[in-house]
């Protein structure tokens, strides 16, 4: 399916972003792209979540992992908010379900955030409004987070008589216990600010500021060593939480990507081939 048909969101691929990424052209070709910017695009419910949102994220996640040249990938949204949890529509049409079915789709909800978390490439969540319950759990699955400073957050749940369990596991990583305690029980609303200071956020900016924060960001991740990249985001996963032993000393040992050529290079003081390879695909189809 081309990216171009799905419901709730909008993809696009670039190539060429040296202008920055809101004014740039996207690739017509979905096989492609070195950045991948993908909107939740349902700004009348606030970006909230349905059966279709979630199995279009999924998707549109998989499908940007398996492309070897995309080296970044960046998450927003359209209209006032990130997004809101769950649509309503769609919880009316759960309260109707069997236990079964609830599962199911607590289930794909799992899928989703898992393939946001897993995705080879960097995701950068750019947060321009407020962020929900699962709104704030797909946030958690960044490896970046870029909020404008009066961005709403909050764990909402309880306030419904439910649990935020499926996104525990990314929000309790990105904010540690302690926190979780008090915002899971407490369902309190808190500004990116806060977010920056519980770890959660990585840089809390202004609305003006946003955009080009984001743009720096990107621009550094694309010079940088796509292999390399990758496998510092795997090595994150597998490292973090392990005990220092023996084992851990012999496999971070063993870990390598392309120290050589980007040791060769500087010795020889010209740019890496990756690098070079960014001038290659801006010219492609020039």
């Amino acid at each position: 399916m081309p990216f171009s048909k799905y419901e709730s969101l909008r993809v696009e691929l670039f190539n060429d972003i040296s202008g920055g990424l809101w004014d740039s052209e996207p690739l017509a070709d979905a096989d492609g792209g070195m950045v991948a910017l993908v909107t939740l695009s349902r700004p009348k419910v606030r970006n909230a979540f349905d059966e279709t949102m979630i199995a279009e994220i999924t998707d549109v996640f998989r499908r940007l992992a398996k492309i070897e040249a995309l080296r970044v990938i960046v998450l927003t949204s359209t209209g006032p908010a990130f997004c809101a949890g769950a649509d309503l529509n769609w919880m009316r049409k759960m309260a109707g379900y069997a236990h079964g079915e609830n599962l199911a789709d607590a289930m794909k909800l799992a899928e989703m955030l898992h393939a946001v978390d897993t995705c080879p490439q960097p995701v950068i969540a750019r947060v321009q409004g407020d962020a929900f319950a699962g709104g704030l759990g797909l946030v958690s699955t960044a490896d970046i987070v870029i909020a404008e400073k009066m961005a709403r957050l909050c764990l909402s749940e309880v306030r419904l008589g439910l649990l935020p369990a499926t996104i525990s596991p990314y929000v309790i990583r990105a904010i540690g216990e302690q926190a979780a305690r008090r915002y899971f029980l407490t369902a309190e609303v808190f500004d990116a600010v806060k977010g920056y200071e519980l770890g959660l956020v990585h840089e809390a900016v202004s609305m003006d500021e946003l955009d080009n924060a984001v743009n720096t960001l990107v621009d550094a991740l694309v010079r940088n060593s796509p292999q390399a990249v990758r496998e510092c985001k795997r090595m994150v996963r597998e490292v973090a939480g392990r005990p220092l032993n023996r084992a851990l000393m012999e496999d971070t040992a063993g870990r390598i990507a392309e120290g050589k050529e980007g040791v060769q290079a500087f010795l020889e003081k010209r740019e890496p081939a990756w690098r070079n390879s960014i001038v290659e695909l801006i010219h492609k189809d020039e």
